[in-house]
């Protein structure tokens, strides 16, 4: 006698595949229903396969750098930690430290170099400049921001000169993702969600993505304009 779970369907199929199917397809609405409403909980939403506002592909805690700098932190006396927007105060004093190198004069072999680096990072969300500098190596913008950025090229260019251009095209992204933190964590998720390496800060910080995070919202500055 043939079993009750074993008899035939219309279109081939047993009680017992079709009982298998309708439990599958029950688990994975669940898991949708719950997904869906851990991103709506927490102010989100989900727009073409990337998450928006609650729940990021990338925190900010992901992005921001934190400690002293290895190789010329204590040198200048200044901590990433020192740019935050709990401390106003003492993020100013930092950028004041670290400015302070703009009007260094460099050599031909460093001024050479200081126009590619600083050539290739701007302080857009401050001001609409190309770059922190003009072509001619003078500064372009008038933020500190922007002279925190050009100090910190100088001296490194002065003081450490082992470093790559790249690197220290890294460390001026740094800072930059310090000031504008908001701006930053919303440009990684944009990143990452056409498969760029958000934690690689000339992807993150410098002109080669810039724009590429429109209409993501302005976000946080950190240190006066």
């Amino acid at each position: 006698m043939e079993n009750e779970f074993g008899k035939k369907m219309k279109g081939g199929k047993t009680d017992t595949e079709l009982y298998v199917q309708i439990a599958l397809i029950s688990v994975l609405v669940l898991i949708m229903v719950f997904n869906i409403g851990r991103i709506y909980s927490a102010g989100g939403s989900v727009i073409g396969g990337v998450v928006s506002g609650g729940i990021a592909l990338v925190s900010a805690s992901e992005i921001i750098p934190q400690g002293v700098p290895a190789i010329y932190g204590s040198e200048m006396g200044i901590s990433y930690n020192d740019i935050s927007p709990e401390n106003p105060k003492l993020a100013d004093e930092t950028i004041s430290k670290i400015s302070k190198y703009e009007n260094m004069e460099l050599t031909a072999g460093e001024m050479e170099r200081y126009i590619l680096i600083a050539g290739s990072i701007s302080c857009e969300y401050c001001c609409g400049a190309p770059s922190i500098i003009f072509e001619n190596g003078e500064r372009a913008c008038g933020c500190a921001h922007s002279y925190a950025m050009r100090g910190l090229a100088k001296y490194l260019l002065r003081n450490h000169p082992d470093m790559s251009d790249g690197e220290i095209l890294s460390e001026l992204g740094k800072w930059k993702v310090l000031f504008f933190p908001g701006i930053h964590e919303a440009k990684a998720q944009v990143l990452e969600s056409k498969g760029i390496d958000s934690k690689d800060y000339i992807n993150l910080a410098s002109n080669k993505y810039r724009g590429i995070e429109k209409g993501q919202g302005s976000g946080q500055m950190v240190g006066g304009c």
